[in-house]
């Protein structure tokens, strides 16, 4: 396997670690960035640009990052509440008064970041070209009832988040989330990142697919929680439903989704884009901060933990990121960040000053704690030891 790419001196385990996806977690081509208090320590790429083929993964090359996206959509409300366009203690029909039906009035800007705002499933799911359509999409997310009472429990909002969090920018700024993330964040970053991919960049993009993790010596593969296997068998839970907001489900290769703005499950970005973008709320980045110093501690301080109603497992989240525990372990206990669904990772630990990301075309069943991710993760801390 031929990797590419360069680490600074003592983060050698970094590239170990990276070689040993390929060579023993069926990693088919991947891309991993590091960054420490600003500065570039690891740039890492190897295997195929598509997960089905053989042309060599480049420099540059982007992948769909799933979930992860969740962490730059919600850099844009904490973002524009830093600026005082956005009260994250309003209620979200202050900003959106067709969202105070069925009982929502009561519904909080912060409670959508932290996944309390009740509606992570849709009575009338979507189809791709009527998730694509914001009008359409708010106005059938604005009449579902809640799950729950808004503010009273969490529960993953694995789809719906990118209408609630799409709809409050677009009422707040009269833009799209996927402009305003081109516009504010990844424009004046230089990040290779987008939500709603342009065209002029198509050709950059790999092509995604599920990948099996292979059998090690003969030992049984590991298996989910019987509550959580039968969470995600019952087409009635609110694990499934959640997950099949769109239905039926896109195919992440066909141009039209990629073009979407859906900042619940479809940016793409390079490992480099994600690690930078965690990077700049973290500290300056050639003259660009995204957070103020309030702003990164209020996006990690704890807003949610405990038994997730959606993911069926104890989930801990601030305001739009996953904290590190359990379910989503990463650097430390300060860390904060976003995995994608079967893969990519990125997220900042303030402490040390890293910042990480990481994505893949292979996708694996985890939801939240890649095996490849991990290995990486945890090469990460042995070079900070």
């Amino acid at each position: 396997m031929d990797v590419n790419g360069v680490v600074a001196e003592g983060f050698e385990p970094v590239r170990e670690a990276f070689v040993r996806n390929f060579e023993t977690l069926g990693e088919r081509g991947a891309a991993v960035a590091v960054y420490r208090h600003g500065r570039k320590v690891v740039d890492l790429w190897g295997g195929s640009r598509d997960v089905d083929g053989t042309r060599p993964w480049e420099q540059g090359t982007a992948q769909i990052v799933r979930s992860a996206t969740k962490g730059v959509a919600a850099a844009v409300l904490l973002m524009l509440a830093e600026r005082g366009e956005l009260d994250l203690d309003a209620p979200v029909g202050h900003y959106w008064p067709e969202f105070k039906a069925q009982g929502k009035e009561r519904t909080l800007v912060r409670h959508v970041l932290a996944h309390r705002a009740g509606v992570p499933v849709l009575d009338r799911t979507l189809t791709l070209t009527e998730a694509a359509d914001p009008d359409l999409a708010a106005a059938v997310l604005a009449a579902q009832a809640p799950a729950w009472e808004p503010g009273t429990d969490h529960g993953y909002h694995a789809q719906t988040y990118s209408w609630l969090t799409g709809e409050l920018v677009r009422r707040t700024t009269g833009r799209s989330i996927g402009a305003w993330i081109a516009d504010e964040i990844a424009g004046p970053l230089d990040l290779d990142l987008w939500v709603g991919l342009p065209m002029t960049q198509a050709h950059r993009v790999g092509r995604v697919g599920p990948v099996e993790p292979p059998a090690q010596d003969g030992a049984l593969r590991a298996r989910p929680k019987r509550a959580v296997a039968e969470a995600y068998a019952d087409p009635a839970s609110l694990t499934r439903r959640a997950f099949a907001a769109i239905t039926p489900g896109p195919d992440e290769n066909e141009p039209a989704y990629r073009a979407a703005v859906l900042p619940a499950s479809n940016g793409i970005a390079t490992a480099d884009g994600l690690a930078r973008f965690y990077a700049a709320l973290n500290g300056e980045i050639d003259g660009v901060r995204l957070f103020a110093p309030e702003t990164l501690e209020r996006a990690r301080a704890e807003a949610s933990a405990g038994p997730d109603r959606v993911l069926v497992v104890t989930t801990r989240f601030g305001l739009g990121y996953m904290l590190h525990g359990g379910a989503s372990p990463l650097l430390g206990p300060g860390s904060f960040g976003h995995p994608g669904r079967g893969g990519a990772l990125g997220f900042t630990d303030p402490e040390s000053g890293i910042a990480f990301g990481y994505v893949t075309n292979g996708f694996r069943k985890s939801v939240t704690a890649d095996p490849r991710a991990q290995a990486l993760v945890r090469a990460v801390r042995t070079s900070l030891a």
